[in-house]
């Protein structure tokens, strides 16, 4: 027992005088008969050791505590940001649908109104449709009535020429004249200055003689035409051949002019054919105009008749010489004609 106890006392004192390192050294368990023989340097080394063990732990708690905490305030972190995550989730989402539902009643609208306009312009498209045959109708009805006005008009001026086709009309007779003998017998005196031969003749009777009307102007100085109509149109035709032939006329010594009566759309044909007859005038063509509208001349030794310009352009189209000869009066014509129909 004395032995086990100098062992000891010699293994304390190893352990006084070898230096020990407190971190290093671990806490050691002692048995109660142990810790009542050691010595008095041993309690102290080992209350020191403790007390080295204790800071440890207590640096170690922190230590722990200061994480758990660093952890606690990450994981309160953590947990702050999944709750704004999955509000701003939950606001997007809200954001989305809402945006979506917006989208999706805009494409509804868009497609009502593409249906609409669809049908509207269905609707329009007929409704076009409707009026352009309306007015392929109106412009038929139209061209139905000018032609028919066109016909009553012809009509009227053949009424017209056939009814003034005996007439004489007399211009230059100075107003008052016919006032002593009457209007028939200054045709009578017209014979006599200047048809000697004509006179006696029994064929050419007066049936009617008037003044025109002056419907234009009441104050025009120069005198209205006078009418003479005789019985038949060939005394007509008899009396203005010798007219034709004397060409100057006179009355009591002042010159006079007869014509032949045509209606308003007569004389305007021929007065269209003037300028084409002038031009074949000069040409040696024999051009004349005759009853009611009708243009007639020579060409290479035959003669040839046209009721309208249209038919007279189709015949100079294929004879080279009036082509030629014609060109610039046709074009004139043309010209002409393009303004009238620029006009209306």
């Amino acid at each position: 027992m004395p032995n086990k106890r100098r062992n000891r006392s010699n293994k304390n004192k190893e352990d006084i005088t070898t230096p020990r390192n407190d971190k290093d050294t671990p806490i050691q368990d002692y048995e109660d008969d142990e810790i009542e023989e050691m010595q008095e340097a041993d309690l102290k080394q080992l209350i020191r050791t403790l007390r080295s063990s204790q800071k440890q732990i207590l640096e170690l708690q922190k230590s722990l505590m200061d994480k758990i905490e660093n952890l606690s305030r990450e994981n309160e972190i953590l947990r702050r940001n999944q709750n704004e995550m999955k509000q701003l989730v939950e606001q997007e989402t809200v954001i989305v649908t809402r945006n979506h539902n917006e989208v999706k009643n805009s494409i509804d609208q868009m497609k009502n109104t593409l249906e609409s306009l669809t049908n509207r312009m269905s609707e329009a498209e007929e409704r076009i449709s409707d009026l352009g045959d309306r007015e392929q109708e109106s412009i038929q009805s139209d061209q139905r009535k000018e032609e028919e006005i066109r016909n009553l008009k012809h009509i009227v001026g053949n009424l017209q020429d056939t009814i003034k086709k005996p007439n004489i009309p007399v211009l230059g007779v100075p107003e008052g004249m016919e006032r002593e003998k009457g209007l028939e017998s200054l045709f009578s005196d017209i014979l006599a200055e200047n048809f000697p031969g004509l006179e006696k003749d029994r064929d050419i009777i007066v049936q009617e003689a008037h003044r025109t009307p002056n419907k234009h102007d009441q104050k025009r100085s120069s005198p209205r035409h006078i009418v003479i109509k005789l019985s038949t149109v060939k005394q007509k035709e008899k009396f203005l051949k010798c007219a034709r032939e004397k060409r100057q006329i006179t009355l009591r010594g002042s010159p006079i002019r007869l014509t032949a009566d045509f209606s308003s759309e007569t004389l305007q044909a021929r007065r269209e054919w003037q300028d084409i007859a002038q031009v074949l005038r000069e040409k040696n063509c024999q051009p004349r105009i005759l009853y009611p509208a009708k243009l007639s001349f020579v060409n290479e030794g035959e003669i040839k008749t046209f009721h309208s310009k249209q038919k007279l352009k189709e015949f100079v189209a294929t004879c080279p010489v009036l082509q030629k000869m014609l060109r610039d009066v046709l074009h004139t014509e043309t010209q002409k004609h393009g303004h009238q129909y620029e006009r209306r």
